[in-house]
């Protein structure tokens, strides 16, 4: 497993989401090329899921040396922007 080093809290964009699998890719500034995320680190009390174009908020981690699914970037507690 490739190390990782976490970041500050970002803002980003829902770019892709997929229920059926349960992951999907949000854009930030932060994360060039985009970060992926599974639905264990989206903050519900309900269903787990994410909606394309949505804003959210998230920690993102860096993959070094490695990717996960091609992306560099992981997102980890993400949070839906009310």
């Amino acid at each position: 497993m490739p190390p990782r080093i976490h970041a500050d809290r970002t803002t980003g964009i829902v770019r892709t989401w997929s229920n059926e699998e349960g992951w999907g890719v949000i854009d930030s500034d932060a994360t060039p090329g985009g970060a992926w995320t599974h639905f264990s680190n989206v903050v519900a009390s309900a269903f787990r899921s994410l909606t394309r174009g949505h804003q959210v908020t998230f920690e993102p981690e860096t993959m070094v040396g490695g990717t996960k699914d091609g992306y560099h970037y992981h997102a980890l507690d993400v949070q839906q922007v009310e």
